[in-house]
């Protein structure tokens, strides 16, 4: 059995066509069933749906074999331990800083307002800014609002909640994809299976 980690949200959802193209469907619907353990149309598959920022962990303590998730996750959680063979190319977006309109230079250190802390951290330091960096689990754009942060760090996609509160992208820090990651030792212990299954991926991709 092997057993691949889903986070929720978009990324489940355009996942669940990339693995039909793969042959691999949950029996149960998706949209309705509440259970967090799916079973699919391959007896050999199974699905665990979890929250984004857990499937690399499951993944890394073997508690799934395989896991999709954002690039974003992966390089805040620190994937070292992780293969990363594909990128599906799914749930892309952008992550970036951005400001409220119009805002002047801010004075002294920069305060930035994300729940991207260590990547945050990487960027401005790699650019000799002196950042303070606050973290926050949601209501990102509320920040600059308030007076809480100078910018934010976040995802961007369409932009359409940064304009609705006044905000504008600013500098792009990265392209963000949902990769494919492999846990090292079942990479080992279930090659067979799994290196048949990266074939697959692999071919449906080539098709997409």
């Amino acid at each position: 059995m092997l057993t691949i980690a889903v986070s929720k949200g978009r990324i489940y959802e355009e996942a669940l066509p990339f693995l039909a193209d793969a042959g691999i469907m949950p029996v149960d619907d998706p949209k309705t069933c509440r259970k967090l353990i799916l079973q699919t149309t391959r007896e050999d598959v199974q699905l665990v749906i979890i929250r984004a920022t857990d499937v690399p962990t499951f993944v890394e303590y073997g508690a799934a074999d395989l896991g999709i998730a954002g690039k974003d996750v992966l390089l805040e959680h620190g994937a070292e331990s992780l293969y990363e063979p594909l990128d599906l190319n799914i749930a892309c977006c952008r992550l970036m800083t951005a400001v409220p309109k119009d805002a002047p230079p801010p004075q002294g250190r920069l305060r930035v307002a994300t729940k991207y802390v260590k990547t945050a951290q990487r960027y401005f330091a790699d650019r000799g800014i002196q950042a303070e960096i606050i973290k926050l689990y949601g209501s990102m754009e509320l920040a600059p609002l308030v007076g809480l942060a100078d910018c934010i760090v976040d995802l961007v996609d369409t932009g359409n909640t940064l304009r609705a509160n006044n905000l504008e992208p600013r500098d792009l820090i990265m392209n963000v994809s949902s990769r494919l990651v492999v846990n090292k030792a079942a990479m080992k212990m279930k090659n067979q299976a799994i290196a048949t299954l990266l074939e697959q991926f692999e071919t449906t991709l080539a098709q997409r």
